[in-house]
């Protein structure tokens, strides 16, 4: 008898892959690795997913269907693929990635945005490879603040596996679950969600050789603080705050949260946002108006670093609604202060690479 492939694509047509209902041709199963020599038969067929259900089952379907349809006489070697590959290990996730840093506030509305937007822009303005992933899944506003709002990443597949490719501005390698989303509703999804959409950005990307990795956290803590907790060793948290009591107050939550023994995240040092209000015709005065040194004293008395004041003027609003932010023109008085952000936490990280060993991930135990 001689075998040739037709007569192993009609033995195939009749097997049927549960996942859907077609025959394995039909579902474009059959890889074009077919080889037949003498009544010596192998091939692969492709599941669309590595912990397919269906896998051992279909494989003895085939098997028993060129017996059947074909000569029992056939010896069929039938290998297994996979149309996804398996995601990396949580501890080999952004494997290059030298430096991971969150940057958190206590509560909205201190400009943690504004601070984290800037700060990835001076860290590339600096010669570093810089991304930024904007993880408040609820309220994203990066896009609008680096001006891709319409942006939408592609994704292109390396190693076998579909990845997002980021979105690049400024020097910065940017994604955001806003790329993703009707920007005009409200994203009403459950903690879970929320939590495996901001796994996707991470794992599920093509983040590639990167000095920082800056994380723009949600104000607060929440699931989503937990989920990055759990998914990444996070190399140390920059804290931002206003001056005023309130803010401070929560500031200090945040800052309980990363220091908790279980977490063991260094503080890198904090940010006073606002810290005074400079008038554009007059860059020599100064209003404290939100109070004076309110986050330079919480950094004194928890013994961190303060790592900048950054001054309320106009420009930062305005150019954040823009999607030019301030440190594009690094000659203005907040451009000098976000640049000279970036050099300080730089020597910070440093410092925390030299003297703590490397942060582990957040393990929880189910009971």
């Amino acid at each position: 008898m001689t075998l040739y492939p037709k007569l192993i694509h009609d033995a195939l047509s009749t097997v049927r892959y549960p996942g859907n209902g077609k025959n394995l041709l039909e579902s474009e199963m059959l890889d074009d690795d077919l080889r037949i020599d003498g009544m010596n038969v192998s091939f692969s067929l492709i599941f669309p997913k590595p912990t397919d259900p269906f896998q051992k089952s279909v494989v003895k379907a085939a098997e028993a269907a060129i017996h059947a349809h074909v000569s029992p006489d056939v010896n069929v070697t039938i290998g297994v693929k996979s149309a996804t590959a398996l995601p990396p290990e949580p501890d080999k996730l952004l494997s290059g990635v030298k430096n991971i840093i969150a940057v958190s506030s206590g509560k909205g509305g201190v400009g943690k945005s504004t601070v984290t937007a800037n700060l990835a822009i001076a860290l590339a303005r600096l010669g570093y490879r810089v991304g930024l992933l904007d993880c408040d899944i609820f309220g994203p506003s990066m896009p609008k603040m680096f001006q891709v709002e319409d942006a939408r990443p592609y994704s292109e597949q390396v190693d076998g596996r579909d990845l997002i490719v980021p979105v690049e501005k400024y020097g910065v390698k940017l994604l955001s679950i806003g790329f993703f989303v009707n920007p005009d509703q409200a994203t009403l999804w459950r903690g879970g969600m929320a939590s495996n959409a901001l796994k996707q950005l991470i794992g599920e990307a093509q983040w590639g050789e990167l000095d920082y990795f800056i994380l723009d956290t949600p104000p607060g803590t929440s699931d989503i603080h937990l989920t990055l907790l759990q998914t990444l060793g996070i190399t140390g948290a920059v804290i931002v705050s206003t001056p005023q009591q309130v803010a401070l107050a929560d500031a200090r939550k945040g800052i309980n949260m990363y220091l908790n023994d279980k977490v063991n995240v260094p503080i890198l040092g904090v940010v006073e946002n606002m810290a005074w209000f400079t008038p554009a015709q007059h860059p020599d005065e100064r209003y404290y108006i939100f109070g004076e040194g309110g986050a330079k004293a919480l950094a004194d008395e928890l013994q961190l670093p303060l790592l900048a004041q950054i001054p309320l003027v106009q420009d930062v609003c305005e150019s954040g609604d823009n999607g030019t932010p301030a440190v594009l023109e690094p000659a203005s008085p907040a451009g000098m202060a976000f640049m000279s952000l970036a050099a300080r936490l730089v020597t910070q990280v440093d410092r925390r690479n030299r003297e703590q060993p490397a942060t582990e991930r957040v393990h929880v135990e189910h009971q």
